[in-house]
């Protein structure tokens, strides 16, 4: 999975960087302090393959990462390579998911693009660049589609067509994933690429004394169908530098709940609508995590575990995380008949401890 992080300038996105990944990048009160994209690794954190590490005692458990890239600030004219604008569609075009980071804090230190504090018209500005950004997109396709339609080519005619619909409904103001399109219209809308299609979670950035701001935004993200996650970003950077009992003493004096950075990394999963198994047994040399999406294949989980698999696979043994917890092994989830043996088309569930059993 790759997150980008994005917003205006000066809304906490390199904070919101640093606190998922720990990474320490800058961060300052002026605008516009770095042109080049921050790119991390988080771990996804998940108790329940720590316990399961524990029962089959594996030599090591490897947890799901996410690729997190702090996108810079978007400028005005962004859609037109204006300022920092042609790096940032560059960046954005590559990730599965965009965590748009929205100011809810006012802090007269901290420079900012707006007089007042608005997290719903500091979106609407953002999204407005990037629906401008495809436009343009689906207008340089478009240019190149009338030549061939114009020769005759009735697939280019038929193209043209389309495209005309996807950019009336982008003039509108529509995100490219509020777009309606049918079965023989979406690969033309893979192809495209355009950054709106993105799943996009909003990050309220707030501070400890304002965790309840931002709730117009809240209300409005929901109503389409969003998510939303508040996070104190500052407050979670510096608590990541204290030992766990003193951050939490921390957190009970400033009446903080824990678990705003497990949360983002949930809302993220929930955005994309990704799952996690689980693989290991006590002749593993590890216990693992693994991210898939929701609907797929126990083919398709295999083939995220290697091509080989994928390809020679014969049967998946499946047992929920939950039943091999509780009692100990997979020998002993057989007895018990909680085990059970999937073919290829077995539609994966959130936490399944699956092993694969494939050809040599």
């Amino acid at each position: 999975m790759k997150l980008g992080i994005v917003g205006l300038p000066n809304a906490g996105k390199t904070t919101v960087f640093n606190a998922l990944t720990h990474a320490g990048a800058l961060a300052t009160a002026y605008a516009f302090s770095s042109a080049e994209a921050n790119h991390g690794v988080v771990a996804v954190p998940d108790a329940r393959l720590d316990r399961l590490n524990e029962v089959l005692q594996t030599p090591r458990e490897v947890h799901a990462t996410i690729e997190v890239v702090d996108i810079p600030g978007l400028a005005g004219g962004g859609e037109h390579g204006q300022g920092l604008g042609s790096r940032f569609l560059s960046d954005i075009r590559e990730v599965d998911a965009v965590a748009h980071v929205v100011r809810a804090f006012a802090n007269p230190e901290v420079a900012f693009p707006r007089e007042t504090i608005d997290p719903v018209a500091d979106v609407e500005a953002v999204e407005t660049e990037l629906i401008l950004s495809d436009l343009e997109l689906v207008e340089r396709r478009r240019d190149k589609t009338n030549k061939a339609a114009r020769s005759g080519d009735r697939q280019a005619q038929k193209e043209l067509t389309v495209l005309d619909r996807f950019a009336a409904e982008l003039v509108e103001g529509r995100r490219a994933r509020e777009i309606a399109r049918g079965p023989d219209e979406e690969p033309l809308m893979r192809d495209l690429a355009l950054v709106t299609e993105r799943p996009v979670l909003f990050v309220l950035n707030t501070d400890e004394s304002h965790l309840g701001a931002g709730d117009a935004l809240v209300a409005w993200a929901r109503q389409r169908g969003d998510e939303v996650v508040a996070l104190a970003a500052r407050l979670e950077v510096e608590l990541a530098e204290l030992e766990s009992d003193e951050a939490a003493e921390f957190r009970a004096g400033l009446d903080v709940p824990a678990g705003g950075v497990d949360e983002l990394i949930a809302g993220c999963y929930r955005a994309l609508g990704y799952i996690t198994f689980f693989t290991g047994d006590f002749k593993s040399s590890e216990s693992r995590a693994w991210q898939l999406p929701r609907g797929w294949t126990a083919w398709q989980a295999a083939g995220r575990i290697h091509g080989d698999i994928q390809k020679k696979f014969v049967r998946a043994e499946v047992v929920p995380i939950v039943d091999l917890l509780e009692l100990g092994s997979f020998a002993h989830a057989r007895d018990k008949g909680v085990l059970r043996v999937e073919g290829k088309t077995y539609v994966v569930a959130d936490g399944d401890v699956m092993n694969f059993r494939h050809t040599a």
